[in-house]
């Protein structure tokens, strides 16, 4: 309601409750009008908070303490940002711009900076014990809680309302303020036991979504308003609570007056405190009578609220499987996957046995995940419609009988990143009857048993799994099962396992040994079972296709690390699979020192997951639609130069009620040492497995580097691998298994840290044909021999140096070759294979290692150490300035006016001057001393700073003259401002934040928070883009404060230089390419793309059209491609040209909303990009192909760059540097300076320039 007469306002009288509901019933599809609010005003009791910006209340004293979460408040407290607390706030810097959780307890219907000075609005709140308040939030909860709140009978509740209130802006002399202003209320209904509240949103009363940062200047960004609850700090130790979350984006914001979860447009109705245990905020289902009168609005999918309100709520854009497939937070081994403090899982239930009647139209339970959260017409001429649920992939019709393996977990773990809540399940009022679902039938069109899919109801209601018979509980195959009748001899160490075929066996009685999700076959000699269509699998296991899948098992061993032994029994293992790209993660959790740092280059322990989900080319099948989820992995690795070895053997013992693969790990034998904070890094490989009936063997070496700073240690081992499994040989299937297939290993990571204790690995694979069966591309020989491909066969050969068999080589004492000579040799015995072009070593006349090495094909010339080992950051590109390699020479300056007359008198006083003779004295620096004396004598006079007497300075014996320094040498100096304080070498960060630019190292790939630091304070700049330059180690920034572009020099008191003053307005994205020595830059205030040489001259616009609102940019020098993106709210784009501006065009323009930060990676060659519209880090190649999400849960990302296999990205939600892995997207840590404000660009500094290949 607008308001009270006694304001002077015009008011309308409020209708009776009853006549208001009545209302609210006829009115089907109407939004919530403004004169249904609850009733407000002065008039009616309301006191009306100050105006003004971050005005808050004073404590207001509740008659009856009001519960929220499972804590009792007496106090409730409003404040103008649109949320309301049960303690006093603080400042509004230190929550209006951030994320939920807020570090105080928070009921938010509109968080964000809003101002009502100057008579913008006004903010009315009151305690109410009238009947007809009372009675109104009575019906509002009984319709959403039908069974919780069915009885519910407040006995106060509180109002606030905010009217026609604005957003904060800065005051202009030229604009008036806007003329968005935003209406809404929140009522919270209490009695003694329980709290609900209610936010409502009258239609048109959300007319600005989000409100822009003080700190923003003239960058445009603007900030969606939060709406939920959140806990606070809990405890002495301070812990984060849990909370809700309602809102993420703009468009969810604006779906809060257009959608309900109570069934009427704009009013939002939960259940956020109770004295029975309520682990988070449950919000309403649609349920009684409103429903009826208005089809729920949908929540959507129970793993996010803010997705839900973001969609469009059609079939098409449902992705149950996907959904929040990018952003899973991988659960650590060493803690229990079911988090705690409102992180906790999601319960999903299915009721088989309650009422048939579908709830609100035919809404099916929306705390099933299969379950469409649209509502469906139900049919007066034959069944309910609804009896289907419509598949999200396929768009085919399926019953709710056949439910995935994956969907009938009881509980889904939560897939948010670390600080987000999963809410508890909405409640609902009703059920499906699967008593009127068709099963369906075979692929063969028998019909599938009914009763086999649908698992008994437990008495609570939540579906209970039966332990089905068969293959999903299969023991573990015997490690020593012998089987006569092998028929190829695949080698000495493979275990085949056979079908018994003297008694036939058919399907008839023994069907229930296949999978629930597939069909049995008779065949001549028995059967076989085979996966329905969406599934895959060997027919006894078949796991949905397009759904990640994990593993669970453990660990354990007997190593000798080096000299060292070392046991372990029963680490846990996880993995996670996302079987649509063909990705891996697995983790292995308190392995002890050494052993578990020794086991880094052991990716095989990973990789067989890579195997067994691999994406499939067409035509060809991953390992698990061979093996199932029954089968013995058996690894023997040979490590070289030392020779050890051990043996790996992965039991794998079916799938467990969760169809999550069991499997068991065993590591034995020797593994070489590798020192604490080394990291290992393996190239993407390939490799080729051989298929038999039941066996899968391989056999390949691995090359893997160990670095630590500038240490860079090559090693390698061999590896055979042995897979055996039950196939099913009376169908036709095994006859038609390709012998051989290829193995594509695009990415590998391996990482220990001591913090976590756990030993991580990813592997990303594609499974497909070979088209060129050439044994030797295997690398089956020793790295020290050569490879002759023979028809069918191959020969291995030691090269000269070495003796062996050619599969183990060994250095030959006798050779006498020094190892510049023998990697010489090597590399030439390799240049006649058809590979790569190889690097020949230069050695000198001793064998030893020129220190410069250059490569003779590519022209790449590097320095080395007397190892042989590349010196970092020495690599230069063909056609530049060689590397001065050697030992350095000190560099001397040029000797002073005052250095040189001193040795000029001395060698004509012969080199010993005597008591009477003059010789010039010199400071440390060369300069003249001020004091000038003869000799030994008391004759003294001042000189200035050429050497030259000051006149009338000069004194008599026994007098010394007061001398005035004119030269003071630099530590006297005074420190120039702003000054430059240099960092160390190595790789690091450097950030924009305001006034300063930030200095935070690396440590590998981890960001060494404790270290970082200011490296440059500009006072008075607002610093936005940021990009440095390798080969002269400088830093260069643009500044939307001064308009201007700068850059510094990384030594110490190194002092800015502008560069370009004029001609800028808004100068924000910034890129440099050091290998043409230019920079580009993007002005949002002139809607312009501009290049210059990097001291400023030869400037000149590449584009000044189809611009609207650039922002960040990128160089890919060694292509010669530009890069920039433009975040134009109506038509958003990524696009491309040449580094001229030639060939401009588009290469993202669907499915992005703001798209702040991009970063290209010279390493991978993929073009990156952080979105704060869509929260999402993708990625795509060059020519905009190949795009994925990396990361689909950002917060409100601004900057991004790459480095390794990790982002990192600015973050204005928690004013912080954020990093993610590149191969599992997952956020490994963030950085929050101490001075909270918004932090802007980012790049990495190289301690050498990135090289490329095109």
């Amino acid at each position: 309601m607008r308001g009270d007469r006694a304001d002077g306002r015009p008011a309308l009288p409020p209708p009776p409750p009853m006549l208001l509901l009545l209302l609210l019933l006829l009115s089907r599809a109407a939004a919530l009008h403004p004169g249904e609010l609850f009733p407000y005003g002065q008039s009616r009791g309301d006191q009306l908070l100050q105006e003004g910006d971050d005005e808050s209340s004073a404590a207001v004293k509740l008659a009856l303490p009001l519960r929220f979460y499972e804590a009792q408040f007496s106090e409730l407290y409003v404040v103008t940002n649109g949320i309301i607390s049960t303690q006093d706030f603080p400042r509004e810097t230190q929550y209006v711009d951030d994320d939920f959780p807020t570090d105080f307890p928070a009921i938010a219907p509109f968080l964000a900076d809003i101002d009502t000075s100057h008579g913008r609005g006004r903010v009315l709140y009151r305690e109410d014990t009238s009947p007809a308040v009372l009675g109104l939030a009575a019906r509002y909860v009984r319709a959403g809680f039908p069974r919780s709140g069915a009885h519910f009978a407040p006995t106060h509740a509180f109002l606030a309302t905010w009217e026609q209130v604005g957003a904060y802006e800065e005051a202009t002399r030229w604009a008036p303020p806007s003329g968005e202003l935003n209406t809404f209320q929140a009522v919270l209904a209490s009695d003694k036991s329980d709290t609900y509240a209610l936010f409502l949103y009258p239609a048109n009363g959300l007319q600005f979504f989000g409100t822009r940062p003080k700190e923003s200047y003239n960058v445009q960004l603007e900030l969606p308003a939060r709406v939920g609850f959140c806990r606070g700090e809990v405890g002495d130790l301070k812990r984060e609570g849990p909370y809700f979350s309602l809102t993420s984006t703009e468009q969810s914001v604006k779906n809060l007056y257009q959608h309900s979860n109570l069934g009427i447009p704009g009013v939002w109705a939960f259940h956020i405190g109770s004295t029975s245990p309520l682990d988070n905020v449950r919000p309403a289902t649609v349920g009684g009578d409103l429903s009826k009168a208005h089809p729920p609005a949908p929540l959507g999918h129970s793993f996010s609220r803010a997705a839900a309100l973001e969609g469009d709520y059609t079939e098409d854009n449902l992705d149950y499987y996907d959904e929040n497939e990018e952003d899973v937070e991988y659960p650590s081994p060493a803690e229990p996957e079911e988090a705690s403090n409102g992180h906790s899982t999601v319960d999903v239930s299915f009721h088989p046995k309650a009422d048939s009647r579908p709830l609100g139209g035919g809404v099916p339970p929306p705390d099933s995940d299969l379950a469409s959260p649209l509502p469906r017409p139900t049919s007066r001429d034959g069944p309910e419609t609804d009896s289907a649920t419509l598949n999200p992939q396929t768009k085919e019709g399926r019953p709710q009988g056949e439910i995935d393996a994956l969907d009938l977990k009881g509980r889904v773990e939560s897939s948010e990143q670390p600080g987000t809540t999963v809410p508890a399940p909405p409640e609902t009022g009703g059920s499906l009857d699967p008593s009127q679902q068709a099963p369906p039938p075979y692929p063969d069109g028998r019909a599938q048993p009914a009763d086999r899919d649908v698992p008994p109801a437990h008495p609570g209601g939540e579906a209970v799994l039966p332990n089905y018979p068969g293959p999903d509980h299969t023991p573990p195959l015997g490690r020593r099962r012998q089987v006569v009748g092998v028929e190829d001899d695949i080698s000495s160490n493979t275990e085949v396992f056979m079908y018994n075929t003297a008694n036939k066996e058919t399907c008839e009685h023994n069907h229930e040994r296949c999978s629930r999700h597939a069909f049995c076959t008779d065949y001549a000699t028995g059967f076989c079972c085979h996966c329905q269509s969406r599934f895959y699998g060997n027919g006894k296991h078949c796991l949905p296709k397009g759904t990640p899948h994990r593993v669970n098992g453990k660990v354990s061993g007997h190593l000798r690390v080096g000299h060292t032994p070392v046991h372990f029994t029963d680490a846990d293992l996880h993995a996670y699979v996302v079987g649509d790209d063909g990705r891996a993660y697995l983790a292995i959790g308190h392995i002890p020192q050494p052993a578990a740092q020794a086991l880094l280059p052991l990716t095989p322990i990973g990789g067989l997951f890579g195997w067994l989900f691999a994406l499939e080319k067409p035509g060809w099948e991953n390992g698990f639609s061979l093996t199932g989820a029954t089968f013995i992995h058996d690894m023997e690795v040979t490590f070289y130069p030392g020779e050890e070895r051990v043996r790996i053997t992965q039991t794998a013992e079916g799938l467990d009620p969760e169809n999550y693969l069991s499997i068991q790990t065993n590591i034995q034998g020797q593994v070489p040492y590798i020192p604490a904070n080394f990291t290992a890094h393996i190239a993407p490989y390939k490799e080729l497995y051989h298929y038999s009936d039941s066996a899968v063997t391989s056999t390949s070496s691995r090359a893997y580097s160990l670095t630590l700073g500038a240490v860079n240690q090559t090693r390698s081992y061999r590896l055979h691998q042995n897979i055996t499994y039950q196939a099913c040989r009376h169908g036709p299937r095994h006859r038609v298994i390709p012998t051989t297939q290829q193995l594509n290993v695009d990415r590998v990571f391996a990482l220990y840290t001591d913090e976590e204790k756990v030993l991580r690995f990813a592997v990303t694979n594609q499974i497909g044909p070979v088209e060129d069966v050439d044994e030797c591309s295997e690398n089956r020989c020793h790295p020290s021999a050569t490879c002759s491909n023979t028809p069918g066969s191959f020969s291995c050969r030691c090269r000269p140096g070495y003796h062996g068999d050619g599969f183990q080589c060994t250095p030959d004492p006798t050779s006498g070759l020094r190892p510049c000579e023998r990697q010489q040799r090597d590399a030439q015995a390799q240049r006649t294979h058809p590979v790569a072009q190889l690097h020949i070593p230069q050695c000198d006349e001793q064998g030893h290692f020129l220190p410069l090495q250059c490569h003779g094909s590519t022209g790449f010339c590097w320095c080395v150490d007397p190892d042989g080992q590349e010196v970092p950051g020495t690599r230069t590109p063909p056609g530049s300035v060689l590397p001065r390699c050697g030992p350095r020479e000190p560099t001397q300056r040029p000797r002073t006016v005052c250095e040189r007359w001193r040795e000029s008198l001395l060698e004509h006083y012969g080199g010993t001057p005597r008591d009477d003779q003059y010789v010039p004295q010199c400071d440390d620096l060369g300069y003249f001393m001020p004091l000038q004396c003869h000799g030994k004598s008391d004759f003294c006079w001042c000189v200035d700073q050429d050497g030259r007497e000051v006149p009338g300075t000069r004194s008599q014996p026994g007098i010394t003259p007061a001398c005035i320094p004119t030269v003071a040498p630099p530590t006297a100096r005074p420190t120039p401002r702003p000054d430059v304080t240099p960092p160390p070498v190595g790789t690091f960060l450097l950030y924009a934040q305001g006034q300063q630019i930030g200095h935070l190292p690396l440590n590998g790939t981890r960001l060494q928070k404790d270290t970082a630091k200011t490296l440059l304070s500009l006072h008075g700049s607002i610093v936005v883009g940021i990009d440095y330059d390798c080969r002269e180690r400088m830093v260069y920034w643009t500044d939307v404060a001064g308009r201007t572009i700068s850059r510094a020099r990384l030594e110490s008191g190194a002092e800015p230089e502008t560069i370009i003053n004029s001609g800028l307005i808004s100068p924000e994205g910034l890129a440099i390419d050091h290998f043409h020595r230019t920079m580009y830059w993007t002005d949002s205030g002139l809607d312009k793309i501009e290049r210059a040489r990097l001291d400023g001259s030869e400037r000149r616009a590449l584009f000044h059209t189809d611009l609207v609102n650039p922002r960040a940019i990128a160089v890919d020098p060694i292509r010669g491609n530009l890069y920039w993106t433009d975040w134009n709210r109506e038509a958003p784009k990524i696009e491309s040209s040449s580094l001229d501006g030639e060939n401009r065009r588009i290469l993202v323009n669907k499915d992005i909303g703001l798209p702040n930060g991009l970063t290209f990676d010279p390493f991978s060659k993929l073009l990156c990009w952080a979105d704060a519209g869509t929260k999402k880090l993708e990625c795509t190649l060059p020519d905009g192909t190949g795009r994925r999400v990396i990361q689909n849960n950002l917060n409100y990302p601004f900057s991004i760059v790459s480095y390794a296999d990790h982002f990192y990205h600015t973050d204005w939600r928690r004013d912080g540097v954020i990093s993610v892995n590149r191969d599992s997207g997952q956020f490994t840590d963030e950085y929050l300076p101490e001075q909270r404000s918004h932090l802007y660009g980012i790049t990495a500094v190289y301690p050498y320039c990135p090289t490329g290949r095109k």
